[in-house]
């Protein structure tokens, strides 16, 4: 066995490709999750569900040819078989909802409550207070915009 094999930190190459495919399937789950509950945009939130489904089944898929078992690729068809269906009867729900509303902001849609539940009320922005002048206009692409001249004089550092 030669002397690397030994060293407690040499990880076996199928262990180091099982580690990077559940990383990477974490990555896609979370990436997912953190769209889902951050977005209120239903095709957002859809697309979100989608990049979930797809980095549980890169975790399923990295397991079965961790164990050399076709378990988990044949999971992973299933995965997609129900990920289309879910596609096509969420897309047909996101169209009604919005020929109803006009929008796909989830808020919009406050009817579809249970009848126990308040309807969802956003906060009102505060108004930006004005300050200052506008900002000056860009230059064109190439010209150095002109500065004053009491602002290239002084410097706050040296």
């Amino acid at each position: 066995m030669p002397a690397a094999a030994k060293h407690p930190l040499f990880m076996h190459p199928e262990t180091a490709l099982l580690n990077n495919c559940l990383l990477v399937g974490a990555a896609l789950f979370g990436l997912g999750a953190i769209g889902f509950l951050s977005r209120r945009n239903m095709i957002v939130m859809f697309l979100s569900v989608e990049i979930m489904l797809q980095g549980a089944s890169l975790s399923l898929a990295a397991w079965g040819r961790f164990h050399n078992d076709f378990g988990g690729q044949t999971f992973v068809l299933f995965v997609i078989a129900v990920a289309a269906s879910e596609a096509a009867v969420a897309l047909a729900l996101i169209l009604t909802l919005y020929r109803r509303r006009c929008s796909l902001d989830v808020a919009a849609w406050h009817f579809l409550r249970e009848a126990d539940q308040p309807p969802f009320r956003d906060a009102p922005l505060p108004d930006e207070p004005a300050v200052g002048e506008p900002d000056p206009p860009l230059a064109p692409a190439g010209v150095r915009p002109r500065r004053p001249e009491e602002e290239s004089q002084w410097r706050p550092e040296i």
